[in-house]
């Protein structure tokens, strides 16, 4: 069974956990009514994609 010889350390734990994080969505600016929407999708306020109203309100 593979089995550490001696305890990581703090530092080089750390370093290797730096590339473990989330990234911050793709978000742009509606269109029609100027929010910010996640790219590629439909805005939530307005229901537009694209200059086409998806969602009737």
């Amino acid at each position: 069974m593979a089995v550490p010889q001696r305890r990581t350390s703090k530092t080089r734990r750390d370093k290797r956990r730096t590339h473990f994080k989330l990234a911050v969505p793709g978000m742009v600016k509606c269109e029609q009514c100027g929010e910010l929407k996640l790219a590629h999708h439909v805005c939530k306020v307005c229901g537009y994609y694209k200059t086409k109203e998806i969602i009737a309100q």
